[in-house]
């Protein structure tokens, strides 16, 4: 069983900035890629961002590609979100996943999930 909690999230204004943890539990990282994921009010969950388990690349949608980064800190099993630029169009629930695949772009195939974190930026 995996346990992930996400944090970080908050309100800031247009053009800021926030950086989102999600904290793993175990040796997750050995055996899971990791994604994090967004939903809007009224709209699915979407992608934003992978890293691959094994050598740590990572990819990313294209509306935040450029302004987001994603990175890990394997001694500390938590993966982070950095995000710059922020648009009020980034305005959503954000959430960690992980799955047993080498990567994915599809949240049917993450097998874990945390609880979410808001990010609500104004305009």
């Amino acid at each position: 069983q995996v346990q992930l909690e996400e944090s970080g999230g908050g309100l800031v204004q247009a053009g800021g900035s926030l950086r989102l943890s999600c904290a793993a539990s175990g040796r997750t990282f050995a055996r899971y890629s990791m994604g994090w994921f967004r939903q809007a009010p009224g709209k699915e969950r979407e992608f934003v961002a992978a890293i691959r388990r094994s050598g740590g690349s990572t990819s990313y949608a294209d509306s935040v590609k450029g302004r987001f980064t994603l990175f890990r800190l394997i001694a500390e099993n938590t993966v982070y979100l950095q995000m710059n630029s922020l648009k009020p169009e980034d305005t959503a629930v954000y959430y960690c996943a992980a799955t047993s695949l080498e990567t994915s772009m599809f949240p049917s195939e993450y097998n874990y999930w945390g609880q979410g974190t808001q990010v609500t930026v104004s305009s």
